[in-house]
C-alpha cells in the first residue's frame, strides 16, 4: 500500500504505516485534541436531559476563536461576499448577529465531533502492533473511515493555518523551502496528510 489507503474486502480501508508514521500521526492527533480543548462535562445521571440540552445551547460561544487555526476549524457561518456566502448587500452587523446565533447553537456539538474524530485516530493507532520490520497495517471499518477522514481534514486545516496557506498551490511553493527552514517539517506533514486524505476519499 505504500503509505496510501486501499480498499478492504467487505468494505473499509487499510494503510501500511511504519513506526515513525504512527508516531507522527498520534502526536498530531493529540496536539489537535489539545487545541480543540476538553469536552463538556457529562450531566449528572439524574439530570433532566431537556434542561441539560437547553443549558448547553445557552452556554455556546458567540464570538469566533482568536486562534487562526481554531478560526479555520470553526469558521463563521455567514462571511459575506469575501467568503463566497452569497450575502452581498446584507448589513455587516446583521451578518455578525446571524453568525453569533448560529455559532451559539452549533459550535459545542461541532467541537465534540471533531474531538471524537481525533480520539478515534489515537485509539486506532494505540491498537496497532508493529511487525518485526517496525511497520503495521491499520484497518478501518464501520464508522472509523469517516472518523479518520474528518480528523485528517482538521489536521490539514490546522497546519495550513499555521503555515498561512490559503490555497493548495501555496504548499507546492513552500515545498521548495530549504531543509533548514523550520517550516519544512510542517509542509511535509501537510502534503503527506493530503495524500492520506485523498486516497481515503478515493477508497470510500
Amino acid at each position: 500500500m505504500g503509505g496510501t489507503f486501499a480498499p478492504l474486502k467487505g468494505g473499509g480501508a487499510a494503510v501500511a504505516l511504519d513506526e515513525i508514521e504512527i508516531s507522527i500521526l498520534r502526536s498530531l492527533a493529540v496536539q489537535l485534541l489539545e487545541l480543540i480543548g476538553p469536552g463538556e462535562p457529562e450531566p449528572a445521571a439524574d439530570a433532566d436531559p431537556l434542561a441539560a440540552l437547553i443549558a448547553s445551547v445557552e452556554e455556546g460561544p458567540t464570538e469566533p476563536p482568536s486562534d487562526p487555526a481554531l478560526a479555520r476549524l470553526f469558521p463563521d457561518a455567514y462571511g459575506g461576499p469575501a467568503a463566497g456566502g452569497g450575502d452581498e448587500g446584507v448589513d455587516p452587523a446583521e451578518l455578525k448577529a446571524r453568525s453569533a446565533e448560529f455559532r451559539r447553537f452549533t459550535e459545542n456539538d461541532l467541537r465534540s465531533r471533531k474531538r471524537e474524530d481525533a480520539l478515534a485516530v489515537v485509539h486506532s493507532l494505540n491498537g496497532l502492533s508493529p511487525a518485526g520490520d517496525g511497520g503495521a497495517v491499520l484497518e478501518l471499518t464501520g464508522e472509523l473511515p469517516l472518523r479518520w477522514l474528518g480528523a485528517l481534514n482538521d489536521l490539514r486545516l490546522t497546519i495550513a493555518a499555521r503555515l498561512e496557506i490559503t490555497q493548495d498551490e501555496e504548499s507546492a511553493e513552500l515545498l521548495r523551502l530549504p531543509d533548514e527552514d523550520p517550516r519544512k517539517p510542517m509542509v511535509m506533514a501537510y502534503l503527506w496528510l493530503g495524500g492520506l486524505q485523498e486516497t481515503l476519499i478515493e477508497t470510500l
